[in-house]
């Protein structure tokens, strides 16, 4: 298996990623970030704003917007209400993006098993998985800056057709910009230019002087010409959207210099083995192309060190510090294959053996431990679970028993597959987890409210992203409450929050006001007040003159 896995290390990433990712991507719930997303691209497909992009019929340009036109157009295909059609792009781009981990570190000089094991630990690494989820933009930016970044290496390194090569590098740059703007020119492709030149060099790099020009002209106008269409058309506006973004760096969500210092986290079931790999000191001892690793380290500190500079952090914005980290950690990974059966000291053991071992813990733990605490909720995933759990103690035994026989290549795999199968197997498991009992979706309003009554329903001051985005269509939002606004209407639905309710006591003169529904958007028993509306349904009173 592990043999047939490296003979053809393309297949296998794109073959792995589709089976870990593909079969539940609509397993989870849409999170705010998502809703907001897909709104702009339903918005697009039934409003026809492919250009001027918006959000509830609002003007939306803080993200340029090829990863929407993406969605928009798996929406026409598959299906524009399907979780599936929507989320189909962001997850093939954790596989494009996995086969270009590969290709970046075969050109590298690394061995084909190496550059392989590096792809795996990128595409399984908590937070590239984890973003699709969350904010699928990110994985769209930096996934196309990296295609960028391998022809440029080969650009940088060939003295024959590199012409090819820049016009390759700036195609891919620039569709980063149209994904994100500069967000990965700054963290992903600088950091690596900076690295690149410190340990690589450019040599002979005189007849690619207009190449290199060419190359910057080109990604800026792949990348721009959206910016500057927008500016030119809606110019206010964007002006106003790009002030408060530009604001939000240094006043929204401000964190500490050190906030991004345990970023190997984010790299999940790694963690240990990837901390241990930016043990410089020691490492840089042990492996075979010390060349590479130094230029891996050197791009890692490079990118943490320029998050940490921008005031505003969050812990997704490490995403592109989990590209060089995985080579980084592939490489001691490398290092472990060919030398853990020799060593001996316990500093270099223990971690290894803790890492594996609680790996193998977890398989055979987790199953057991979800049967106990949450068996009462397993009744219509009886089959799902069974999967789940004999797919994971299979798999903790199996490490278990090649860490014993200190055989790294298998554990690894093993760990690889371990996270494939928690994705695979577990995800359907997440619906039993469900405890809100008032739960009650906002999709039914349009086929019951509204049709019932004959009425069109408006929001009070606002209205979260994910209900806009379950309610199926733009949703008009009243900014206040008064007689002189509702004057002409004669009968309207009103979702309103719960803590702003007695605002409606100012109609009670003029309107009848009737609650009809509550719509609780919250899965569980968070109880996010921003998921709950209630549903009034508001009549004018006759009036005699």
């Amino acid at each position: 298996m592990v043999k047939l896995i490296e003979k053809h290390p393309v297949l296998s990433i794109i073959i792995f990623s589709a089976l870990m990712l593909l079969p539940n991507l609509d397993s989870l719930v849409v999170t705010i970030m998502e809703a907001r997303n897909f709104i702009t691209a339903r918005e697009m497909v039934n409003d026809n704003h492919w250009i001027l992009t918006t959000m509830n019929g609002t003007a939306r340009y803080q993200k340029p917007p090829l990863p929407t036109w993406l969605t928009a157009i798996s929406g026409i295909l598959f299906g524009i209400k399907s979780l599936f059609a929507l989320r189909l792009p962001a997850a093939l781009m954790v596989s494009f993006s996995g086969v270009f981990m590969y290709l970046v570190s075969k050109k590298l000089s690394i061995s084909n098993s190496v550059s392989i094991r590096i792809a795996f630990v990128f595409i399984t690494s908590f937070y590239v998985v984890g973003i699709i989820n969350e904010a699928p933009w990110d994985i769209f930016t930096h996934g196309f800056m990296l295609a960028g970044i391998y022809f440029l290496i080969h650009f940088f390194q060939n003295q024959k057709r590199f012409w090819k090569h820049a016009l390759a590098a700036a195609f891919f740059v620039g569709l980063s910009l149209m994904s994100k703007g500069p967000v990965s020119l700054y963290v992903l492709f600088l950091p690596f230019i900076i690295a690149y030149s410190i340990v690589y060099k450019y040599e002979n790099f005189k007849p690619k002087r207009m190449a290199l020009i060419i190359f910057i002209l080109l990604f800026i106008i792949i990348g721009g010409w959206w910016f500057y269409y927008v500016r030119a058309v809606d110019p206010e506006i964007f002006e106003t959207i790009t002030s408060r973004e530009t604001s939000n760096w240094s006043n929204y969500n401000v964190r500490p210099f050190y906030y991004y210092w345990s970023f190997f986290i984010q790299s999940g079931m790694w963690t240990i083995l990837a901390f241990t790999s930016l043990l410089y000191p020691y490492l840089i001892k042990k492996v075979e192309n010390k060349k590479l690793y130094n230029f891996s380290f050197l791009w890692t500190i490079f990118a943490v060190f320029l998050l940490s500079i921008i005031p505003e952090k969050k812990s997704r914005y490490l995403v592109p510090v989990l590209f060089p980290l995985a080579i980084t950690t592939g490489i001691y990974i490398n290092y472990l294959i060919k030398n853990f059966k020799t060593l001996t000291s316990k500093k270099e053991i223990y971690p290894v053996n803790f890492n594996f071992g609680l790996f193998s813990i977890l398989g055979i733990a987790i199953p057991i431990a979800f049967f106990i605490l949450f068996k009462d909720k397993l009744n219509d995933y009886w089959f799902q679970f069974s999967l789940f759990s004999v797919a994971l103690i299979s798999i903790g035994i199996f490490i278990f028993k090649n860490i014993r026989q200190k055989n790294i290549k298998n554990t690894f795999y093993g760990m690889v597959f371990f996270m494939g199968a928690a994705f695979l197997f577990g995800l359907p498991l997440s619906a039993s987890l469900y405890s809100n009992q008032q739960f009650k979706s906002i999709e039914s309003l349009t086929e019951t409210f509204e049709k019932d009554y004959k009425i069109q329903s408006y929001a009070y001051k606002s209205l979260s992203p994910e209900l806009i985005w379950h309610y199926g269509k733009n949703i008009a939002i009243i900014k206040s409450i008064n007689g002189v606004q509702l004057s002409p209407i004669k009968k309207i639905g009103l979702l309103i929050d719960q803590a702003k309710e007695q605002e409606l006591e100012k109609l009670q003169r003029t309107h009848n006001i009737k609650k009809v529904a509550t719509f609780d958007m919250n899965y569980d028993s968070k109880n996010k007040s921003r998921l709950i509306r209630n549903y009034y349904i508001i009549i004018k009173k006759p009036t005699f003159e």
